[in-house]
């Protein structure tokens, strides 16, 4: 999302470069979605993942349709289902895209009318696997007794644990689903190098976002620190920690941390490699206890967890 949206101007050329560095370190699993930079984001990768097209999965979405008012609106009426999913393969320069998500839910349709044009495309082999994003359990449920749900992306990470207490986590694992954490290592908060807003380019969605602002950016660098110190006694950096902590939490959970340049891929990479002991998580939650981020993810919650 990042080399296309929300995180600043877009450098394509650096853009691609970080693509084909993620391949030669045996990256798989690439996600995108149609809003990325309203389609920018899946044509960006399509040339870059047409050479290796065998060898990777394809996840993107639907379900933010643009108006001619500016700005999106969620739609999961069964017609749009089935032209974003033609306007993706388009864009991607695919025959059929690996996992499909439904971005947001939509709550003017029944989940089961949007999940059963979803099916559709898969009977029609245009979709291999089916996920969701941002649903709450029992939404979940009932998408999973129209198709199985392989996949469910959430925001998750030691920033952000709602997961934890609202039945996302307990139902994937229940379910044999998959849990796929976006933004990992919290916006970027885990680098320890964001210190003020004044660092932001002033496209860069964080600007607005309710953590990033006055004293809970104070608050939360705080935590920031004491995660740091645990990281410096470990050889490791906070963000690999960050990131080590979210594999941690189980085996069906498979992180897509998102970067712009080269040189965060080798760090990325470098924390699976980090084995977190009992006594590791402990001391991670002492210093980084669930609740204690200030601020809300977003000012507006509408579309969460439907």
């Amino acid at each position: 999302m990042g080399m296309s949206h929300s995180y600043g101007v877009a450098d394509d050329v650096e853009s691609r470069a970080t693509i084909h560095r993620a391949l030669d370190l045996g990256i798989t699993f690439f996600d995108t979605a149609d809003i990325y930079g309203f389609g920018a984001n899946e044509e960006l990768l399509a040339p870059e993942l047409s050479r290796v097209r065998d060898g990777v999965i394809i996840a993107t979405k639907f379900g933010h349709e643009a108006v001619e008012t500016g700005g999106v609106r969620i739609n999961g009426h069964p017609e749009y289902v089935r032209a974003a999913c033609e306007a993706s393969l388009t864009r991607l320069g695919i025959e059929c895209i690996d996992l499909f998500y439904q971005h947001r839910v939509d709550r003017t349709i029944p989940i089961e009318e949007t999940w059963g044009a979803m099916r559709g495309l898969v009977d029609a082999g245009k979709v291999r696997f089916l996920g969701i994003c941002e649903a709450a359990p029992d939404t979940i449920r009932r998408a999973h007794a129209v198709h199985p749900v392989t996949a469910i992306q959430s925001e998750y990470s030691l920033w952000t644990r709602d997961v934890e207490d609202n039945g996302v986590l307990e139902v994937a694992r229940e379910l044999g689903i998959g849990f796929v954490p976006f933004s990992p290592m919290g916006r970027g908060i885990f680098s320890g190098k964001l210190t003020s807003l004044d660092q932001l380019a002033a496209t860069d969605h964080r600007r607005s976002n309710p953590r990033f602002q006055g004293a809970n950016l104070d608050d939360n660098l705080a935590l920031v620190r004491g995660l740091a110190s645990i990281a410096d006694e470990l050889g490791v950096l906070p963000i690999q920690l960050a990131l080590a902590w979210v594999m941690a939490q189980g085996p069906n959970i498979v992180p897509i941390p998102g970067t712009k340049h080269t040189g965060y891929i080798e760090q990325n990479i470098a924390a699976g490699d980090i084995d977190l002991t009992p006594e590791d998580l402990a001391r991670i939650e002492a210093v980084f206890p669930r609740g204690a981020v200030a601020g809300p993810r977003y000012s507006d919650m509408t579309n969460i967890y439907v």
